[in-house]
């Protein structure tokens, strides 16, 4: 199969920026255009205790977020590399598979820390795990060992 769109997700961790690079090198090598998306998510814990969220904190996470994106863009930039950028606002996996069917991507690439525990795991879940199951095309899994 021949990738000619790829969408990473991008969090500005260490295992993003890692991924970052890979998504970067690969898109290079391929020739396809590379889109990067950042999501803008409320924990969960806050809608069952609030019921809604507070359109200030919806506003101070997104402002985050697309200040985590623009640096993104600004290290593939300085790279060499050139990106779309896309700003979303909802819960990760939902969002990532929206907007890869959105811009027809081929290959989702997403970051991974191994070193992180099965109990972390299991209480914040697993975005890989989900997007295992709902992605509208592959994905690589770009692996951080810390």
């Amino acid at each position: 199969m021949k990738y000619r769109k790829i969408l990473l997700a991008y969090n500005g961790s260490l295992e993003g920026k890692r991924a970052l690079f890979e998504c970067a090198d690969l898109a290079g090598f391929l020739i396809a255009e590379m889109h990067l998306l950042a999501v803008a998510s409320m924990p969960p814990s806050l809608f069952l205790t609030e019921g809604f969220v507070p359109e200030e904190l919806l506003e101070e996470e997104k402002k985050r977020t697309q200040t985590v994106l623009n640096e993104g863009i600004q290290s593939l930039t300085e790279k060499g590399f050139r990106a779309v950028s896309h700003l979303a606002v909802g819960e990760p996996v939902e969002e990532i598979c929206r907007v890869a069917k959105e811009v027809g991507a081929d290959l989702i690439v997403v970051g991974h820390n191994q070193s992180t525990s099965w109990a972390a795991r299991w209480w914040k879940g697993s975005v890989g795990a989900s997007l295992l199951d709902y992605a509208p095309c592959s994905i690589l899994i770009a692996l951080s060992k810390t």
